[in-house]
């Protein structure tokens, strides 16, 4: 029984380790806990076993830990698993031509300060000068500068 504890704090420790390299890059909670469970894994082989198997865990998790995380490296995960497009849209881009100062139209959710309205049965990103609107307020444009439109409430 206290074999299973033991491989299972391990293994489990080191499943977070995976987990933190591959998908929660940074010096998170998850690797940090990673650390922590393979650390309980190994002194309980101490407390268990005695020193010899203890110190014989402890090599063995330290080769494998060290195994894991050059192999990620080296097999090249970081790639295959990062994003590769860029996003260069710009919020309104191009679709203000249709929109005038003066235009009235409808919140579709609510504005806290931004969010999205609805003028001329096209929707916009839209936002307010700090004020806090709901859904389906009739608002009207205030200005438009580059590509925010600046509403007020009717």
């Amino acid at each position: 029984m206290e074999w299973i504890i033991v491989i299972g704090l391990i293994l489990f420790g080191l499943g977070l380790l995976i987990v933190e390299i591959l998908f929660v890059p940074g010096t998170t909670v998850v690797g940090i806990a990673g650390f922590l469970f393979e650390i309980g894994g190994i002194y309980l082989s101490y407390d268990y076993f005695g020193t010899f198997t203890g110190n014989s865990v402890l090599i063995v998790t330290f080769i494998i830990s060290i195994t894991i995380i050059i192999v990620t490296f080296k097999a090249g995960l970081w790639q295959k698993l990062s994003l590769k497009e860029e996003n260069t849209a710009k919020v309104n881009e191009g679709s203000l031509k249709e929109l005038n100062v003066g235009d009235e139209g409808i919140t579709l959710s609510s504005l806290k300060p931004i969010g999205k309205a609805l003028f001329h049965d096209n929707e916009f990103e839209v936002r307010t000068d700090g004020e806090f609107l709901y859904n389906n307020v009739k608002v009207v444009i205030k200005k438009i500068q580059e590509n925010k439109i600046i509403v007020e409430p009717i």
